[in-house]
């Protein structure tokens, strides 16, 4: 048995998640036990800057590289405090599974400079974690995927089918950060069974909308108390719903902060004003926007019957999203915590099990999932 952190950031730029695991095993048989997880918060500067420089149109290459070796340095504070949550030392793990922070995905093929190009780009230089820990750290996961003609996302649903198959129910599990992801598995399913997509836009829209709303006082809608005090209005979601690029698209497919960042919300902002529509009926529809597009994906997609949803990351402590669910998919929606688990630590947990995997030399991604042309080992690993 070892002991391996996993640590992630994702989309909605909130900070950083730090799982600490014990793994036993390989492949298809990994056992996997979580003893602690922490959230760690970004700094208000540090959080404005992350957003503004995934915009892709501030800052330039001297803050990225300051950007990058700031997030080690945070990524290293979250491990310690992983560890001193649960009273272990840090000369005792093993392994660190990091992805690091996304500031650009392009996982379409753009021309540019002659050559049609997929890339991906996170940030958080892992040799702050070996150097700190003295331990192997596993970090780029999705570049490997990529060059495999893959969309180097999603990930997680690798880890999801070695933890919670079913031998007699077909579920889904649903993560909702700042964009929303979904795992289909089937009763009994096979690795090119599993169904797995990004179904579009998740937490980061309604956070803008409140940071907005709020005049910048605050971050999220908390238990989505502000949007269940307004009133969904049909016209602007069918508005959202017609005019939403992503959500046409066929398979593989994935999304990020590229499409619903700052541009989406303004535009947002603009249609809800020429609608005269208030704040709270603005943060009720498109918080019921996240619920359509999961049942918009799961309908076009999969062709089954689903037993019930499970729901993870921050969209799981809201309940206006959890009530739009049960709304449009007509079954049980659960959280991670109905079942004993932290709805949060998901992800962190998933990079610790990917770390494993990697450094035993065993593929890590499902290509039913990314759409890579072959399995393959991702992450870059540092010894």
């Amino acid at each position: 048995m070892s002991l391996v952190i996993g640590l992630m950031s994702g989309t909605s730029a909130d900070g950083i998640d730090a799982a600490l695991v014990r793994i036993e095993g390989e492949g298809e048989a990994v056992d996997l036990e979580e003893l602690a997880f922490v959230s760690c918060p970004y700094r208000e500067e540090v959080r404005s800057r992350l957003l503004a420089l995934a915009q892709g149109d501030e800052g330039g290459s001297r803050e990225l590289c300051l950007m990058d070796a700031l997030l080690g340095r945070l990524f290293v504070e979250a491990a310690r405090k992983v560890c001193e949550k649960a009273g272990v030392e840090t000369r005792d793990i093993c392994l660190i599974g990091s992805h690091g922070h996304t500031f650009y995905h392009v996982p379409q093929s753009t021309e540019y400079l002659g050559q049609s190009i997929r890339s991906t780009l996170q940030l958080g230089q892992s040799s702050f974690l070996a150097e700190s820990f003295r331990c192997p750290v596993v970090s780029d996961f999705r570049s490997r995927d990529l060059a495999a003609g893959g969309q180097g996302a999603p990930l997680v649903p690798y880890t999801e089918y070695l933890l919670f198959r079913q031998p007699d129910k077909s579920i889904a599990l649903l993560n909702i950060g700042g964009i929303g992801n979904i795992t289909i598995l089937p009763a009994n399913c096979k690795p090119e069974e599993v169904l797995a997509f990004d179904t579009g836009v998740g937490n980061m829209v309604i956070d803008a909308l409140v940071f907005h709303y709020s005049h910048n006082s605050l971050r999220y809608d908390e238990g989505g108390a502000w949007a269940q005090r307004g009133t969904v209005d049909a016209s602007f979601l069918a508005w959202m719903e017609y005019s939403d690029s992503y959500l046409p698209l066929s398979l593989p497919k994935s999304t990020g902060r590229e499409l619903y960042g700052k541009v989406y919300v303004q535009r947002l902002l603009k249609q809800a004003d020429s609608r005269q529509l208030n704040c709270s009926d603005v943060l009720a529809t498109a918080t019921y926007f996240i619920a359509r597009s999961v049942k918009r994906g799961v309908q076009r997609f999969y062709h089954g019957t689903l037993d019930y949803l499970v729901v993870g990351g921050g969209g799981s402590h809201n309940l206006a999203i959890l009530d739009a669910l049960e709304k449009e998919l007509g079954i049980a929606v659960y959280t991670w915590k109905d079942f004993g688990r932290d709805s949060d630590s998901k992800e962190a947990v998933a990079f610790a099990l990917l770390a494993w995997q990697r450094l035993a030399g065993k593929p890590n991604t499902l290509i039913s999932a990314t759409g890579a042309e072959h399995s393959v080992v991702m992450g870059k690993l540092e010894l």
